[in-house]
């Protein structure tokens, strides 16, 4: 099992997202994603979202919402526990280059119409339209979403 974080950076009606387009081997790439990453051994998930958002955005997350726990089970990758955020409370300069992935400001209506994650809209859309809470599990099979279970 694996701990990550995603957090949706907020600003002006836009969404801070990355395109995956720069990794060897990236299980992501294609996508359009938030930004975290991996939980190291001692960390907290929000120590975790501070630190993986500075390195990927250049940006300082003063604080961040804390929606809850998307549980990724997966038949080709490492089972994963994903803890989301959102911000809007940051400072910093964008950095121009991410060693992820294209990052781009995108206007929230149309967030939806990016290539993501099958499962990515279960929780992007209630995000985008105001939840605080948030529990799935999604379950994929052969990268194929297969299950999406609601828990709050």
């Amino acid at each position: 099992m694996i701990d990550t974080t995603l957090c949706y950076i907020e600003k002006d009606g836009k969404m801070l997202l990355l395109y995956r387009n720069k990794k060897e081997n990236d299980l992501n790439e294609g996508k359009w994603i938030g930004v975290g990453g991996k939980v190291e051994p001692g960390e907290t998930p929000e120590e975790c979202v501070k630190r993986e958002t500075f390195e990927e955005t250049g940006l300082i997350l003063h604080s961040v919402h804390f929606y809850g726990i998307i549980h990724f089970r997966n038949d080709r990758y490492e089972d994963e526990e994903m803890y989301l955020y959102s911000s809007g409370d940051f400072s910093g300069e964008l950095r121009k280059d991410c060693p992820e992935g294209e990052l781009r400001w995108v206007e929230k209506d149309t967030v939806m119409s990016l290539p993501t994650w099958e499962g990515d809209p279960y929780f992007l859309s209630r995000i985008l339209k105001g939840d605080r809470e948030i529990e799935l599990t999604l379950r994929y099979e052969n990268d194929k979403l297969t299950e999406v279970i609601t828990h709050r």
